[in-house]
């Protein structure tokens, strides 16, 4: 792989996905975790009815545990791809109910989508190119390098 003239081992495409799974595994279990120990889940189920999201307290318990579950599932890039589309779900509906009125950047009353748009990105990278050899799903078969069926 040449990158700016440099030529860099093809092996850091595999850390570079690892990375990415992990940041954004950190920061949607974070999320997660503290929906479901510090404002709980039923708690903030009424906060999102306050933003008109269907079926709040139920919307509550989804959205925690989608981002708890999911975040864990990416760290250790177990079912990478699955988790990924799921928190991009999430993270979407959230732009399009809560974030989307507040634009771009957060205020201080007001929570932008700049994070959620970065998330988003880092989720759509392991979504289409997979959670790298350095995952669970790799070490267990359910993902394998397309690189492996060609011949050189």
């Amino acid at each position: 792989m040449r990158v700016f003239g440099l030529s860099l081992p093809a092996q850091l495409s595999g850390v570079a996905l690892l990375v990415v799974r992990v940041i954004v595994g950190i920061i949607m279990t974070a999320h997660g975790w503290q929906k479901l120990t510090e404002i709980g889940p039923a708690n903030f189920g009424q906060g999102l009815a306050q933003s008109g999201v269907p079926l709040p307290i139920f919307m509550g318990y989804v959205v925690t545990f989608t981002e708890f579950i999911g975040g864990i599932l990416l760290i250790v890039g177990l079912l990478s791809r699955l988790a990924a589309l799921f928190l991009t779900i999430n993270l979407t509906v959230a732009i399009l109910l809560v974030s989307i009125h507040s634009g771009l950047l957060s205020s201080t009353s007001r929570i932008g989508m700049e994070l959620p748009l970065a998330l988003i990105a880092g989720f759509l990278a392991i979504l289409l190119a997979g959670p790298g050899r350095l995952s669970l799903d790799y070490l267990l078969g359910v993902e394998t390098d397309a690189a492996e069926g060609r011949e050189s």
